[in-house]
């Protein structure tokens, strides 16, 4: 039996109570104090069934059922469409890989899309204080509580990346590993970017909608597209302190390897008249001196010994070491 996209359905009343709904009373009519939220999973193969049955538009039906979104906000009759962006919590999951949520908002109406094992942990949360009995009041309180939800696990994955970057700062000694992890930090904090811009972009939209928010609701949209752009100026912010921080390893990397590398010089430096001796008194030839006499070979090593304290010295007065 193939799954079905109906997930969840929720008749909400303005005093924030509200009382689930079978996938078979999707035609239910909303009183005037009341809407419904609907969630869907919009890849399954009953999506477009499922609905229908709230009288949805065909075109908007399928903007909720599109494969592929980027953050944006469209503004269709007396409606608006909005794809969002979150932060992936599921297990396993890697947080940059951003989860997708789709939603239309109208009066009487509230749809969220999303596509299969993409759970998003904000609108978990969200279901759960709904049946709690504390749902938020009207259609556009419960968009503007999704989008501040989705703030909040982004403010944490910031915090998070920032955290990891401070301990980095403080103890910059790091070994390979370390490095690794701050490089992955790097690519993190991009990859979050990438979709907290249009997303910043996107909230300004709806912000400007024509006659779609009250006053109230207006002030805790421009909050939220404010949080927004800090984050993605934190974040912005995050991947230069990574590439500092890049760049102050590689440098002392490069130190490290610079000063091997001119104490294997100065040893070099020191041994090399000694080997061109022990060269020459070795060749295997008639007419060395000293072949013959028992105390030469004596002569020969203070002699070469001599010669190794004197060039030590001369380094040492150079200030060479």
């Amino acid at each position: 039996m193939s799954e079905s996209a109906f997930l969840s359905a929720q008749v909400i009343s303005c005093d924030g109570t509200s009382r689930p709904l079978k996938q078979h009373e999707l035609n239910y009519t909303c009183q005037n104090n009341e809407y419904l939220w609907l969630h869907v999973q919009c890849d399954a193969p009953d999506a477009d069934t499922v609905l229908s049955a709230v009288t949805l538009d065909d075109g908007i039906a399928d903007a909720l059922c599109t494969p592929e979104t980027r953050p944006r906000a469209m503004h269709i009759n007396n409606g608006a469409l909005i794809y969002l962006r979150g932060i992936n919590r599921n297990p396993e999951a890697d947080p940059e890989d951003m989860v997708s949520l789709r939603v239309w908002c109208q009066q009487h109406l509230v749809v969220t899309a999303r596509r299969k094992h993409r759970r998003l942990v904000s609108v978990q949360e969200l279901q759960d204080a709904v049946v709690a009995q504390k749902a938020p009041p009207t259609p556009n309180s419960l968009l503007l509580d999704i989008v501040t939800r989705v703030a909040d696990k982004i403010h944490d994955t910031v915090d998070e990346i920032d955290d990891a970057l401070v301990s980095f700062e403080e103890d910059i000694n790091l070994d390979k590993k370390d490095r690794q992890t701050l490089a992955a930090l790097r690519r993190q904090a991009a990859s979050i970017r990438r979709f907290l811009a249009p997303q910043r972009d996107a909230l300004d939209a709806l912000f400007r909608f024509p006659q779609f928010l009250q006053q109230d609701e207006a002030f805790t949209l421009r909050e939220q597209t404010d949080r927004i752009t800090r984050y993605v100026e934190d974040l912005d912010l995050a991947r230069e302190r990574a590439v500092v921080l890049q760049d102050e390893l590689r440098n002392r990397v490069a130190d490290q390897q610079g000063m091997r590398m001119y104490v294997l010089s100065m040893v070099t430096a020191i041994f090399l008249p000694l080997s061109f001796l022990t060269g020459v008194f070795g060749m295997n030839v008639g007419g060395l001196p000293g072949t013959d006499s028992p105390t030469a070979f004596a002569y020969l090593m203070g002699a070469m010994g001599i010669l190794a304290v004197i060039m030590l010295i001369a380094m040492l007065w150079r200030r060479w070491l």
